[in-house]
């Protein structure tokens, strides 16, 4: 932005004030009383003290706004436009903002102080972004915990005074069963209204329930895959191990930020936000719940199971254990497995009787999710040399040979989910998640739209295409002008400055020079993918160490998750994200998280295969390792 840019912010009273010089703090307009804040387009009005944010009146009163960061000015992704009132525009502000939409009220709402009353309009979240939604799995004997038996008893009478339960029991006497009281409670009804003609609802050795007729064949549960981003739901018929309806969406914990870091720093700093973040996991696994058995046709308290897994803080969170522990040093967790939990302690309206299946972990930052996924994936029973890598703000990283598997968490931050990237934005309509360069560029995007911004997997092929034509060194540096003509005269012209950073435009609309217009990459942007695929290279080069194997022993890499299922194996290769193999050797493993939380419902097998791979996994943690930043440094060129 220019001087006269700034010269007339100033003079329209729309920059920053001065601070308050006792307590360094901004000055209210009015001093004192709370200010009412109005949000659009769902028209919900709050009342705050002077001062507060609008990022966080929203955040406390259930209004979500886009963050990555948790609404500590980093992320820049909490864009909203000020519709009337006054917001001073913060020096972020003009980084992020052209002139024209200063003017026009935008600011980001982290750092806008609501110092008055406000209408504010905030664009809409993508609640559903693209998902994995199924995985790589095998087949299981079908043995579940849930089980149905139909009984026709005969009637008491005054020569056979049995109890009600005890004629119940009788009947199946191959169980030895314990009694929930919600079935006890129900037993006297239900026996006389359905002529003693009913059906015996079993969990493990529990007793959970009693209904009229035969349901037999009514048998579901649903499996949960708690990711910090995405949360997917699919709802199983047990009694046939099929998939009856999958549904998935955005934690509603986004608004304390994009990663487990930031979501354990809000619970430290306010006493409140562990119960905050509890019951906004609730209320995602509940909506999830009801979607799926409204798509698939099946009565709430027809699902008697779910089972949940996700990493050890996603875990922590949603029942409402402190976290703090996990996000420090020695990075400890409050118990590596957890039982006895029902499906209501998870906030899940389905059977009031239903349990729950908490997956394992095995670390603080190997958790239930990729317990699940080795699960899915067989990773004790191939003999093969083979790379688990489920790419994400904390990369997991399993190697195994079928008889020996290590793992590790490497730091990777946010730039694969969109995060900390000049145009990055999620999954979702209007994402570039496709690059390919030639004489032109040609983008895919999702929702085959005008393109917003540049998805995880986009930014990778957009840095490796741009190493293959020459744009980019090895040390990730765009190279100068009069080498990018020799090289790639085509898009030579493509490669330009934004202020004084030099970046490479990906679309720009025809006409537009407004730099808020045009979706690019910067020199910014390949710094962080490098610092974040460095990390990854590093901790599976570190694990190929610890089992003695080189890089070419590899036979097979799994990629999982919803980003490694749209992540070009080429590209993945070219940056040095994963080992230099044949692509053919790189597998999309999908949400492996989900399947093996199946997995664990469809056969009890499983599920005791799931608690042995605590006993067989050994965890190797990388900031205990002194070589780690000398190996972290190495890794961050691209190969040659």
């Amino acid at each position: 932005m220019s001087e006269t840019d700034l010269s007339h912010l100033a003079r329209e009273g729309l920059l920053e004030p001065p601070a308050d010089q006792s307590t360094g703090e901004l000055v209210a307009h009015d001093g004192t009383g709370r200010v009412e804040l109005t949000f659009a387009p769902a028209e919900r009005s709050v009342r705050v003290p002077p001062g507060v944010s609008v990022f966080d009146a929203a955040s406390w009163n259930g209004i979500a706004i886009d963050s990555t960061c948790g609404g500590h000015g980093t992320c820049k992704k909490c864009k909203v436009q000020i519709l009337t009132g006054s917001v001073p525009v913060s020096r972020l502000d003009i980084r992020s903002f052209s002139a024209d939409q200063l003017n026009a009220g935008w600011r980001l709402a982290c750092l806008a102080q609501a110092t008055n009353d406000l209408r504010i309009e905030v664009p809409p979240l993508v609640t559903r972004p693209k998902a994995a939604t199924v995985g790589v799995g095998r087949q299981v004997i079908l043995r579940p915990a849930v089980q149905k038996r139909y009984v026709e008893l005969t009637e008491p009478t005054l020569s056979d005074q049995q109890t009600d339960l005890a004629r119940l029991l009788g009947a199946i006497d191959d169980l030895e069963l314990t009694v929930d009281l919600h079935a006890l409670r129900r037993l006297p009804t239900v026996l006389r209204s359905a002529d003693f003609k009913v059906t015996a609802v079993v969990i493990d050795d529990v007793l959970i329930d009693v209904e009229p007729g035969d349901t037999s064949a009514r048998r579901h549960a649903i499996a949960f895959d708690l990711g910090t981003t995405t949360v997917v739901a699919t709802l199983l018929d047990v009694s046939t191990g099929t998939p009856v309806a999958v549904q998935s969406m955005l934690n509603r914990q986004q608004p304390f930020g994009g990663d487990v870091i930031t979501r354990i720093s809000a619970t430290m700093m306010d006493p409140d936000a562990l119960d905050r973040l509890r019951e906004l996991a609730h209320a995602t696994l509940d909506e999830l719940a009801q979607a799926v058995c409204k798509e698939g046709g099946v009565e709430p308290d027809e699902v008697y199971e779910v089972a949940l897994a996700g990493n050890a803080t996603m875990v922590a969170l949603a029942l409402g254990i402190d976290p703090e522990p996990i996000g420090v040093a020695p990075f400890v967790m409050s118990s590596a497995t957890v039982s006895g939990v029902l499906a209501s302690d998870l906030g899940v309206s389905i059977h009031p009787g239903a349990r729950a299946v908490v997956l394992p972990a095995l670390g603080a930052y190997v958790g239930g999710d990729i317990v699940a996924g080795m699960l899915a994936t067989g990773m004790d029973r191939d003999k093969r040399m083979r790379l688990f890598i489920d790419v994400g703000t904390n990369c997991e990283i399993v190697l195994g040979d079928g008889e020996r598997i290590v793992s590790t968490a490497a730091p990777a931050g946010p730039a694969f989910e969109g995060g900390a990237i000049r145009c990055g934005m999620r999954a979702a309509e209007g994402a570039i998640e496709v690059v390919r360069l030639g004489d032109d560029v040609e983008l895919q995007v999702i929702g085959d739209i005008s393109p917003a911004g540049l998805c995880g997997s986009g930014l990778v092929d957009a840095v490796a295409e741009l190493v293959k034509v020459g744009l980019l060194d090895t040390s990730g540096r765009f190279v100068p002008d009069d080498v990018a003509a020799s090289v790639a005269p085509a898009l030579a012209g493509r490669l330009t400055k934004i202020g004084e950073e030099r970046v490479f435009v990906l679309f720009r609309p025809d006409g537009a020079e407004d730099p808020a217009d045009t979706v690019y990459l910067s020199q910014r942007d390949v710094r962080e993918l490098q610092f974040a695929k460095a990390a990854i290279a590093t901790g599976w080069s570190l694990l190929l160490e610890e089992l003695g194997a080189e890089a070419g022993d590899v036979q097979q890499v799994l990629l999982a998750g919803s980003f490694g299922s749209y992540l070009s194996p080429a590209s993945a290769v070219r940056i040095g994200l994963v080992p230099k193999l044949p692509v053919l050797r790189i597998v999309s493993a999908g949400n492996v998280a989900g399947e093996g939380a199946k997995m664990t419902l469809l056969s009890l097998r499983e599920r005791a295969g799931a608690m042995t791979l605590l006993e067989e996994v050994r965890y190797v943690e990388l900031s205990d390792r002194a070589d780690f930043n000398d190996k972290f440094v190495d890794q961050l060129a691209f190969p040659g």
